[in-house]
């Protein structure tokens, strides 16, 4: 079977870097928030529970992270699909800002658990429009439960011979896609376990990690297009340029 090509490799590895931060910050929010900052079906559940039973003050947080994730995601397709020339910087910027933010909080005290759950699930809602595909495969960063159907509507295909709409080559296949989807959930479930281990050794700095890692991609992500999959290619081709 032919090997994913280059660009679609580094476009998996960032997914699974990006999913691996998601992850983590998930943890994170459950483990010291109480309440989930990405798993936005478990906080509709919560919200509904808890406001049926009438205890409104259960349903804040969960409520407050529903809204501040559609927030979120509003104002990062917003400007991912904009002509800014740094528009994914911006959208790295912003949520570092969000994680300095809430870090600080925590040094500081008291703290304020609705603001704190509010700026965490606002930074989700921004990440997921970072790299929605990987080649022709649709992929969700924070949304593992559409992961896990896409895996296995991928492995019924395959185990069905059921031929892939619109293929990318012979090394597209439904087994690849579901390769690929995995590789994005247990990136996911790596982030969360590193997140408990925060929340064993360092509480204090647990959020200095994916914050000193969305800095970075300021820094030296390549701004000069309007997605992140183009922006790789584009390096690519300047390193196969330079070589």
């Amino acid at each position: 079977m032919k090997l994913l090509s280059t660009e679609t490799r580094l476009q998996l590895a960032s997914a699974i870097f990006l999913a691996l931060i998601a992850g983590y910050l998930d943890g994170y929010g459950l483990l010291f928030l109480g309440t989930y900052v990405s798993f936005m079906s478990g906080n509709t559940t919560i919200t509904g529970l808890k406001s049926a039973q009438g205890n409104f003050q259960a349903a804040l947080p969960s409520a407050v992270a529903v809204l501040s994730f559609v927030t979120g995601s509003f104002l990062g397709n917003l400007l991912s699909q904009s002509k800014l020339r740094y528009s994914h910087r911006l959208i790295f910027g912003v949520i570092a800002g969000l994680l300095a933010t809430v870090a600080g909080l925590e040094w500081v005290g008291p703290r304020n658990v609705p603001s704190e759950i509010a700026m965490l699930s606002l930074a989700m809602g921004m990440l997921n429009p970072a790299l929605s595909k990987i080649g022709a495969e649709s992929v969700s960063i924070t949304f593992m439960t559409g992961m896990l159907s896409r895996i296995g509507a991928h492995l019924a295909s395959a185990a069905g011979a059921k031929p892939l709409a619109e293929g990318q080559g012979p090394g597209d296949s439904h087994l690849a896609r579901a390769r690929i989807d995995a590789s994005i959930w247990v990136g996911f479930l790596v982030g969360a376990a590193l997140s408990g281990m925060a929340h064993s050794h360092f509480r204090l700095w647990a959020l200095l990690p994916p914050c000193v890692v969305m800095i970075a991609l300021v820094l030296f992500s390549e701004s000069a297009t309007p997605s992140l999959e183009k922006r790789i290619t584009r390096s690519i081709r300047g390193l196969r340029s330079a070589a």
